[in-house]
């Protein structure tokens, strides 16, 4: 599948940028309930693949719910059903609105009880809202291109959408990967396939992702990953109601409330005053390789430097309570290991963080890696 990560149709969400944000790859214990099975026409794997490759989306509107459980601990940024906050999305149930009408305008509404968060790009403007906390940012400038998602900010690294789902595991696609189809079921309302896609080296932390697709429109209306030896979804997000015709314009305005709050922000020079920190911070250490992907497909790991982990911290009293907190992990493999149901991370003695859906044992072994130096 070369030409399927490309294509704007199932990249127009949030986007994917924070790594330690991976932990909202998510679980969830429960699945939306769907209807009996439809009766549909046969149609093969192969088939699906080319559906869901060539389908073409012009607009949409839609709610869409996301269940994510992976143990975490309780504490509010994490958990908090019903929170209006991007970074809760890592744990519990949540609802969200979503608009689109073409790679220049798109909208996520996360509606919480005592408010909600936006994010709205309308061609050369995106806005990022709070409104509980009565502030937004907003960034202007021309995007790097139709579809490219790294043109819209995001907080967060879960999947919004069944589309953006969908891309996360589609990209994965290798002879590593078994590909069958499942059984048909009713999503919103609409009739859809279901493409199941199973990882086949046993290190990978997922069993399997199953894609429910759209039987007219070709596109994913679901998406639910199991984990390697369970019968249950362990994240899961799906569209209850869904409209395939454009939004009004008028969903991709923002004009921030009076009493909100404003920022402009510079992506330029924000990048420009970044580096320079990190060359400061580092000093001879700043033209050694940040960061790199050992392995591909399902059981890549990513290894980054342990600051710049946790540099997404706004303030170094933060900073300290991520290394303080990162202290607390057990031990093992060589350093301190954060476990969950779909997502390991180790935090090596010698300053490196490992983040990959893959077995403790997978990331000892890529930690002794002369590829994962880093030096």
């Amino acid at each position: 599948m070369p030409n399927f990560t490309s294509r704007p149709v199932l990249r127009w969400a949030v986007p994917a940028v924070a790594a330690v944000a991976v932990v909202g790859a998510g679980v969830a214990a429960k699945t939306l309930a769907v209807a009996a099975e439809p009766d549909l026409p046969p149609r093969t794997a192969a088939q699906l693949l080319v559906d869901l490759q060539t389908a073409q989306l012009d607009g949409l509107s839609g709610t869409v719910v996301e269940r994510a459980d992976l143990g975490l601990p309780a504490i509010p940024l994490l958990t908090g059903d019903q929170s209006a906050k991007l970074t809760s999305l890592a744990s519990g149930k949540h609802t969200l609105r979503v608009w689109y009408s073409g790679p220049d305008k798109a909208r996520v509404s996360l509606l919480g009880t005592q408010g909600q968060s936006d994010i709205i790009h309308n061609g050369n403007d995106t806005w990022l809202w709070d409104s509980q906390a009565k502030e937004a940012q907003h960034f202007a400038g021309a995007p790097g291109g139709a579809g490219d998602k790294g043109a819209v900010p995001s907080p967060t690294d879960i999947p919004t959408s069944p589309q953006e789902a969908a891309d996360l595991a589609l990209k994965a696609l290798d002879p590593t990967t078994q590909v069958s189809t499942g059984t048909s079921a009713k999503i919103a309302g609409r009739n859809a396939y279901e493409l199941v896609l199973r990882p086949k080296d046993t290190a990978s932390l997922v069993g399997e992702v199953r894609l429910a697709i759209d039987a007219q429109e070709k596109l994913p209306l679901r998406v639910q990953v199991l984990p390697r030896g369970s019968a249950n979804p362990a994240f899961e997000v799906a569209f209850t109601s869904v409209n395939f015709t454009r939004p009004d314009d008028a969903e991709f305005k923002f004009n921030p409330p009076a009493d909100t709050k404003v920022t402009e922000v510079n992506p330029d020079a924000k990048d420009a005053e970044q580096a320079k920190n990190k060359l400061d911070e580092n000093g001879a250490n700043a033209d050694k390789p940040k960061s790199a992907v050992i392995g591909t497909g399902w059981t890549s790991v990513v290894v980054l430097r342990s600051s710049d982990a946790t540099s997404g911290a706004a303030t170094s009293e933060e900073q300290k309570k991520a290394q303080d907190a990162i202290g607390q992990l057990p031990t093992g493999n060589g350093g301190r290991t954060f476990n969950t149901k779909l997502l390991n991370v180790l935090f090596t003695d010698d300053g490196r963080v490992l983040i990959g859906s893959v077995t403790p044992e997978r990331l000892a072994q890529v930690a002794a890696d002369p590829a994962a130096a880093l030096k």
